[in-house]
């Protein structure tokens, strides 16, 4: 079996992934570029080495590039838990299966969210920014026990934020439709509300949500923006398309909003406005990269891939 890896980094942290594949009889191909693929890139890739399945990142999968492999792929095996960069409906209409592995990234990324919430209270980014300029000049923060926190989806990641933030002393009201009351019940001070009453009641609202929606698309905008409470935060460890980066820089720009930190774009890598907004703490998609998750993330993607081919 040929098997394309197209994610940016595949057995970098540990070779455990690529002796698998190869353990199987797998002739294995790798990411040549080191980095996120173009839509063309992939596409030349997967056109050149004809893989019989891919394990992928968040390269563009889309119709075109799926129709053109449809003769020879056979599985795309995820690296990570989104998919919004997978056509699926492509993917179904050729027989291409496509796999995910949403538990493995999810403590990672709640982990992440946590650092980037204590960097926009503490204003990391604007102290460390002072001392390698020699200011020395120092910007009060707040505490997090005296923080409202807003909680925007309660799946995998944002039930392992609110246990963090629970367990760390912070007020939080959270939302989402189709909440796990058990999680609930076993965090009696987490107040499920809707999104109308959460954004004007937080100071800072992280989001967990899906994207692949059409109606989550820019589920930040303008509107919601608005609505958040004067001086908050937000934070974006989960879809780069949830938010309207023009209506996030709008609020910036005012101050309605203190500031932003966000780990994805909705277009990736990011060179945007963004970029030059002194309040706001950028990184470049980096949930899932702590060492054991990403061993674990590759392992369970090559597992899928095989176990999935050998069916076929």
């Amino acid at each position: 079996m040929k098997i394309l890896t197209t994610t940016s980094s595949f057995g970098r942290a540990d070779r455990s992934p690529v002796d698998l594949l190869t353990a199987a009889g797998c002739e294995v191909q790798d990411n040549p570029h080191g980095r996120t693929l173009t839509e063309d890139e992939v596409a030349e890739l997967l056109h050149r080495h004809k893989p019989d399945g891919i394990i992928a990142g968040v390269e563009p999968l889309t119709r075109a590039v799926l129709a053109d492999a449809a003769a020879h792929l056979k599985v795309v095996s995820r690296c990570g838990t989104g998919l919004d960069n997978v056509d699926l409906d492509a993917a179904r209409a050729h027989a291409i299966q496509v796999l995910n592995t949403p538990e493995a990234p999810a403590e990672a990324v709640a982990e992440l969210t946590i650092g980037l919430v204590f960097a926009l209270l503490r204003n990391l980014a604007f102290h460390n920014h002072s001392v390698r300029s020699g200011q020395w000049s120092k910007k009060m923060g707040f505490l997090l026990s005296e923080t409202t926190v807003g909680i925007a989806g309660l799946g995998r990641v944002g039930r392992r934020v609110g246990t963090f933030l629970d367990m760390l002393g912070a007020k939080i009201v959270a939302c989402d439709v189709h909440p796990d009351h058990a999680w609930l019940a076993a965090h009696p001070r987490v107040t499920l509300v809707d999104i109308g009453e959460l954004l004007p009641a937080a100071d800072l609202v992280t989001l967990h949500l899906p994207s692949a929606a059409k109606e989550m698309h820019h589920f930040m905008n303008a509107t919601r923006i608005a609505h958040m409470k004067p001086g908050s935060y937000l934070v974006n460890t989960s879809r780069g398309a949830l938010i309207d980066e023009a209506a996030l820089t709008a609020a910036l720009d005012s101050g309605h909003l203190a500031g932003a930190a966000l780990d994805v774009f909705e277009h990736e890598p990011y060179q945007g406005v963004l970029i030059n907004q002194p309040n706001v703490i950028l990184s470049p998609h980096a949930g899932s990269y702590a060492r054991a998750t990403r061993v674990r993330m590759e392992i369970e993607a090559s597992q899928n891939l095989l176990t999935t081919l050998s069916e076929k």
